[in-house]
């Protein structure tokens, strides 16, 4: 079965269409209206091995918060729609990248269960035009719709930029590796019997 989603979204703030492969070639094709946030989500797919559309028309006369929170919203729901039961997959992943001076790690769990954990601050409150607070809202809002514990740790670091690629960068990995099957795992990667709720 191809494990695949497609997510439409649309409230008075946004309006949102993703589709996700999760057996892809990393192939993005991402237009958020926020350069350094497709920036971002390129490198995700690129890592991940995974085919992401992603289509996001928002309020940024406002700011970048709703556009940037609510393609976190979708790309959760992505995942968890994708992978299904999540039958034969490994479940866990995790990664620690270098990325020039900074070294992020990013471990999670396709739990059922939602969890974020972030120990990364951002020495400048701007990445360019894009507000550096928002990699955490992306990512929690990613987190709480994909149902899985995420933890980020920056090791150490002094660039925003090199940060924030760094957090997608592994993170991609870390989900490249968890969704990944097991040909050895028959059922669900759970003494439970489920990892859906």
């Amino acid at each position: 079965m191809p494990r695949t989603a497609l997510i439409e979204r649309q409230t008075a703030e946004t309006k949102i269409r993703l589709s996700l492969n999760l057996d892809g070639s990393g192939i993005a094709q991402i237009q958020t209206g926020v350069g350094f946030f497709d920036h971002m989500l390129t490198l995700l797919a690129k890592h991940g091995l995974f085919d992401l559309e992603i289509q996001a028309d928002g309020d940024l006369h406002v700011d970048q918060h709703h556009t940037v929170e609510d393609v976190g919203i979708c790309l959760g729901k992505a995942l968890a729609q994708a992978l299904g039961e999540k039958r034969g997959i490994v479940r866990y992943g995790s990664k620690t990248l270098p990325m020039e001076e900074t070294l992020v790690t990013s471990a999670l769990d396709l739990s059922g269960r939602a969890w974020y954990v972030s120990h990364v601050a951002f020495p400048t409150e701007k990445i360019g035009e894009f507000d550096a607070q928002l990699v955490d809202d992306f990512w929690q809002a990613v987190s709480a719709n994909a149902l899985m514990n995420l933890h980020l740790v920056l090791h150490h670091g002094r660039n925003s930029h090199h940060i924030a690629e760094g957090v997608f960068k592994a993170t991609a990995r870390a989900l490249r590796e968890a969704v990944a099957v097991d040909p050895r795992q028959t059922g669900v990667p759970s003494s439970k019997g489920t990892l859906t709720e």
